[in-house]
């Protein structure tokens, strides 16, 4: 395990391990279409990609007007998204194969999200992804989110890993921003391409500016293994 030895990683969930963001774009669209909101298309949800659903609908309520509260919103969100996630939520390819290339090489690893825990569980339970990332923090474990910290400094006290130690996978620049502030290095594979050149990714010990069409398990191995 030359050059592993000593790494822990911690791969961020949507967008950047399994391809989820449709299902968080289609149970947003549902939501607002009930609260009378029609016209709300995927470059509308791109501008969310990357923050929790909490703040999500907390920036809704306000930006749209919704009568309904926060909670009642959230609620709802999470509900239709949790119905999509079980069975529809496509892992990336590459992305799997990295995680069974680690395990193989005993390196640890966590997930850490801006999903709520029971979303998380459920995707990795219904991906198979469980049988290898059996550690998990999501934002609602934490106090702040993305771009705060937190969810990777408590995802790295659980695996028992120095911040110094750990490399975080991540598809978002509140995320890239979030493992900078950890002190921790970064692979950034933006889910929204065009948004490649975001000061935040500036950071990212090794940026894929082409996202998942560019990722290989290959590639972020090899950076791992050469990686200080």
């Amino acid at each position: 395990m030359s050059g592993l030895a000593n790494t822990s990683v911690i791969f961020d969930l949507d967008g950047t391990l399994v391809d989820s963001e449709p299902n968080y774009y289609e149970a947003g669209r549902q939501l607002l279409t009930e609260h009378g909101i029609t016209d709300f298309t995927w470059a509308d949800h791109e501008r969310y990609v990357g923050i929790s659903t909490l703040e999500t609908v907390t920036l809704w309520k306000r930006e749209y007007g919704l009568r309904a509260s926060v909670d009642e919103l959230l609620a709802d969100k999470n509900r239709r998204y949790l119905d999509l996630a079980r069975t529809a939520t496509r892992v990336y390819p590459e992305m799997r194969e990295l995680v069974e290339l680690l395990a193989t090489e005993g390196v640890v690893m966590a997930v850490a999200s801006g999903s709520s825990r029971e979303a998380i569980t459920a995707i990795l339970s219904g991906t198979g992804l469980d049988i290898h990332l059996r550690t998990v923090v999501s934002a609602d474990e934490v106090e702040r989110g993305k771009p705060a910290p937190d969810v990777f400094l408590e995802a790295a006290r659980r695996l028992g890993a120095a911040p110094g130690d750990c490399v975080v996978l991540e598809d978002a620049a509140p995320g890239a921003a979030a493992a900078h502030a950890a002190g921790m290095r970064c692979i950034a594979i933006p889910y929204v391409t065009g948004q490649a050149d975001a000061p935040e990714f500036t950071t990212a010990g090794l940026l894929l500016r082409g996202g998942q069409g560019e990722f290989t398990a290959q590639t972020a191995y090899d950076w791992l293994r050469g990686a200080k």
